[in-house]
């Protein structure tokens, strides 16, 4: 079972398909499309860009294929069997409470949270602002999607509660976010915020997903042809499947490749305390190192072998032991491997709230800002989870 049937059996799982005039519509996993697939004729046809550019078996007609299983008894009586579309249960109830309180909930909880920060020691010269008040406007910021002038008003309102002791100028928030010592910062608040989901998070998922900026590419339209582009960010990251908590992230630019953040994400998560059981990630993280790595902190990587992989052990039996098993037990190594899909609605619940695209201009001020977006995810997941799960909100290490 390559990629694409895997991927078809996903949609077929999870996705509304419906019969049309023209053959069957199948959703995108990706954005709002609808793509057409025609099973009659000589051959089998969709119009996504897969099908018709490589002119090849795409996942949306596996999904069709596995919706619409056919079988002939002897008697030559056909019957078609429909795959049932999985649904999860809502707590209304809790989730209504959680978005109807979120606004003032997050403001308090992130009022604890930023207290881990540590000021920095004042030796002389003019008085500095409060680095975690600072830090507490800037996620503030990020939350609201405000401008950064239109976000003072929040800084006000936040002194009238208390919660910090002097509104900073715009100007101050915008040049924190252009130091690079930031980040780090930036990243332990993301360790804490996720600190709360420990005793819940034992199965997790790794991907990366772009984020538009405001910059664009050099181009020459006369010469080569290029067209005038915007630049991207990559955010990879490692979330629970569970409540779609980040435990950890790295940012790098559009060009970074997926797989060497793999190790570093998969052992953060795992000094942070969390017992990962299980990792899953699609075939672009798939190697021999990725493995082991999940393996040597007591978890079972269950991510797909590329088509021209071979199950030769070659120093490490870990994967010829996964890649049989990925080939003779498909539908069960497909079951664990479905949970990757959370990691997808991870960064959907990001984008979808917070916005895809970044409005720094300095690629310092961008990997700041992203980290920011990650820290408002984790404190509305906690926010969503005391009312569901009736956790405590402790963000203390």
């Amino acid at each position: 079972m390559d990629g694409r049937q895997q991927r078809g059996l996903m949609i077929a799982k999870t996705s509304d398909i419906k019969k049309c005039d023209d053959g069957w519509a199948v959703p995108s996993q990706s954005s709002g499309k609808i793509y057409t697939v025609q099973l009659e004729g000589h051959e089998p046809h969709c119009n996504c860009p897969d099908c018709e550019m490589r002119r090849t078996k795409c996942k949306h007609i596996w999904a069709v294929e596995y919706y619409m299983k056919q079988t002939i008894d002897d008697e030559g009586n056909t019957t078609t069997m429909k795959a049932m579309k999985v649904t999860y249960t809502q707590d209304w109830k809790a989730y209504n409470k959680a978005q109807t309180g979120e606004v003032n909930q997050f403001d308090a909880l992130l009022k604890d949270l930023v207290e881990s920060v540590e000021e920095p020691e004042y030796k002389f010269g003019r008085p500095r602002l409060s680095l975690k008040e600072s830090a507490f406007c800037t996620i503030q910021k990020v939350y609201s999607q405000l401008s950064s002038r239109r976000a003072h008003s929040l800084y006000k309102n936040a002194n009238d509660r208390g919660q910090i002791t002097h509104p900073p100028n715009f100007n101050a928030i915008n040049k924190l976010m252009n130091k690079e010592d930031i980040t780090p910062i930036l990243q332990n608040l993301i360790t804490l915020s996720s600190a709360p989901l420990k005793s819940v998070e034992h199965q997790f998922a790794v991907d990366s997903s772009g984020f538009r900026t405001t910059r664009f590419n050099e181009y020459c339209k006369e010469k080569h042809r290029t067209k005038k582009q915007h630049r991207w960010v990559k955010a990879h990251i490692c979330c629970g499947v569970k409540t779609n908590i980040i435990c950890s992230a790295e940012i790098t630019d559009e060009s970074g490749a997926d797989s060497p953040q793999f190790a570093p994400l998969v052992k953060t998560t795992s000094s942070n305390g969390f017992n990962m059981h299980e990792v899953t990630a699609d075939k672009a993280y798939s190697s021999k190192k990725n493995l082991s790595v999940v393996s040597e902190i007591g978890g079972t990587p269950y991510i797909p072998f590329k088509t021209n992989a071979t199950g030769k052990a070659r120093g490490s039996m870990l994967w010829s032991k996964m890649y049989h098993y990925f080939q003779f037990k498909q539908e069960e190594f497909a079951e664990h491997y479905h949970k990757r899909s959370n990691v997808e609605t991870t960064f959907h619940m990001i984008k979808s709230k917070f916005g895809d695209s970044l409005k720094s201009k300095s690629h310092t001020a961008q990997v700041n800002e992203m980290l920011c977006k990650i820290i408002c995810h984790n404190v509305c997941v906690v926010i969503h989870e005391v009312h569901e799960l009736g956790i405590t909100a402790n963000f203390s290490e």
